[in-house]
């Protein structure tokens, strides 16, 4: 389904956040208003203390606001209990993290399979192979966290976060302990499972991570203060082919008088 269609998947209103440091008030989120549609795909950016991880905490039902509202899918969730928010979670959003938080010893067909043990009917395995399979890693089933690349493991956390099929995925510094291409893999599966229909929202700090999504939100001291679609977006397979490329190098010079 295509963002075109307008169908609202997260709709937070006037949300504030405000903790109590020695004795003043903060507020990590200072009335937040933003909208998400499905199949949108956006980047969350802003410098250390702007707001945006509070922010993907709350989109992810991770914790909830001091004032305002959230509904995500039509559900308002800013004041359901800790199980309700529990439920939310498992079933609607899939969590993508910057530190991978596989576990260790463990293969990557068992990390794959663990959130589908929380109720979830039908064949875990299989459920497992086929979203590693769709990660590129249908020949590392068996493999543990050590035995994979960086790369490899955020591509298992992406296998994670999708096998429930959930609605939204949410993505915190996905490519942060990443090289460059690898970076540039991770962003190719995203922006190809967005092509399918998929929700992502991403926490970034690096402007060219930012450029591979749809459209990129601003904050600063716990405000938006700039939303609107990506200009110049780039294709993760487009530059994936020109890091692959191979360097010529160029003629060395000719003295002078030779």
């Amino acid at each position: 389904m295509d963002a075109d269609n307008h169908v609202n998947l997260l709709s937070l209103r006037d949300i504030y956040k405000i903790y109590t440091i020695g004795g003043q008030e903060v507020h990590a989120l200072d009335g937040v208003c933003l909208e998400v549609n499905v199949g949108e795909f956006v980047a969350i950016m802003g410098p250390s203390g702007s707001g945006k991880s509070t922010l993907m905490n709350m989109i992810g039902c991770l914790d909830v606001p001091t004032s305002g509202t959230y509904k995500i899918d039509g559900v308002e969730v800013s004041t359901l209990d800790g199980d309700a928010l529990a439920a939310i979670r498992n079933r609607k959003i899939g969590f993508v993290f910057q530190g991978f938080n596989l576990i260790a010893r463990t293969s990557a067909l068992e990390n794959v399979e663990l959130p589908l043990m929380y109720g979830q009917q039908g064949d875990r395995k299989a459920a497992a192979t086929a979203a590693l399979v769709r990660v590129g890693l249908g020949d590392r089933l068996d493999h543990t966290s050590s035995e994979l690349s960086g790369g490899q493991q955020q591509r298992v956390a992406i296998a994670r976060a999708i096998v429930s099929k959930p609605r939204l995925i949410l993505a915190d510094e996905p490519t942060g302990n990443i090289s460059t291409l690898q970076s540039e893999e991770i962003m190719q599966i995203f922006q190809q499972l967005n092509d399918d229909g998929v929700t992502i929202v991403m926490v970034t700090h690096e402007e060219d991570i930012a450029r591979h999504c749809k459209r990129r939100v601003d904050m600063r001291d716990g405000k938006v203060v700039g939303d609107g679609p990506v200009k110049d977006r780039l294709m993760a397979g487009d530059v994936i082919e020109q890091l692959k490329r191979p360097l010529v190098a160029e003629p060395a010079a000719v003295p002078a008088g030779v």
